[in-house]
């Protein structure tokens, strides 16, 4: 039994590990580089921030691309772990999640362009205050390509949640959790497209079903992989064709 389930438990917990960086990088992102960078609204503010802190602000920049990276091999992983369980369910999962990369990459242009306007570096011939406006505008932009990935941030829990919930191997309520998780992710993104007035309230409901779903799901994936009384059986993990 514990010969069958050795490879699922290795490839669960490397998921787990993967997912796990996955969530710091976002962490250290959103928790330590924008607010030392970024004053949301305040053009003047910001300039001096990201002038100030210009080592940091590219560190968050490398930290989004290995963030990338890493969300890559994590996704694969899960393919890998779950493709027996449906394997149209699987696809579609790294394939809306694999989607997010490229904005995510078009967002750092923009917040690369911003900073060298506040330096001075580009535009030139406008004056500081017109430059510092456009900066502000790249960064507005990242916001809203931002908001585009949140979206896709839900929908691909939405099959991550159903994979989890028929595997068999993992607590059905992590899969329950996964599709608030992502249901909260698309309610947020509409809201702050739709409803900006609310997008504080919308937030504070949604955080407690985000830690819920995302964290839940590594924490088990790290430190338990699998369920130990789960009996691996030919038919349930179709050879590889």
């Amino acid at each position: 039994m514990e010969t069958n389930l050795t490879p699922i438990k290795k490839t669960a917990r490397t998921a787990g590990v993967l997912y796990f960086i996955w969530v710091m990088t976002a962490c250290y992102s959103l928790m330590y580089v924008v607010p030392k960078t970024i004053t949301q609204g305040d053009a003047l503010s910001t300039a001096n921030k990201m002038r100030s802190h210009e080592f940091l602000f590219y560190t968050g920049i490398a930290n989004d691309v290995f963030s990338s990276a890493i969300c890559v091999f994590m996704v694969l992983a899960l393919y890998r772990l779950l493709r027996h369980v449906n394997e149209s369910y699987a696809r579609l999962m790294v394939t809306l999640l694999i989607l997010t990369i490229p904005v995510a990459f078009i967002s750092d242009a923009f917040s690369i362009a911003a900073i060298n306007m506040f330096k001075g570096e580009v535009l030139k011939t406008f004056e500081l205050s017109q430059r510092q406006d456009f900066g502000m505008l790249f960064l507005k932009m990242n916001d809203y390509g931002s908001i585009i990935v949140e979206m896709f941030w839900g929908l691909w829990l939405l099959p991550f949640g159903l994979l989890v919930y028929k595997s068999g191997f993992i607590p059905r309520i992590l899969g329950i959790f996964l599709i608030l998780n992502g249901i909260t992710y698309i309610i947020h993104c509409l809201t702050h497209l739709l409803l900006p007035g609310y997008q504080t309230l919308v937030f504070q409901f949604s955080m407690p079903f985000w830690i819920l779903g995302e964290i839940s799901i590594t924490l088990w994936l790290l430190i338990k992989g699998v369920k130990s009384s789960y009996e691996c059986k030919k038919s349930q993990w179709p050879e590889k064709t």
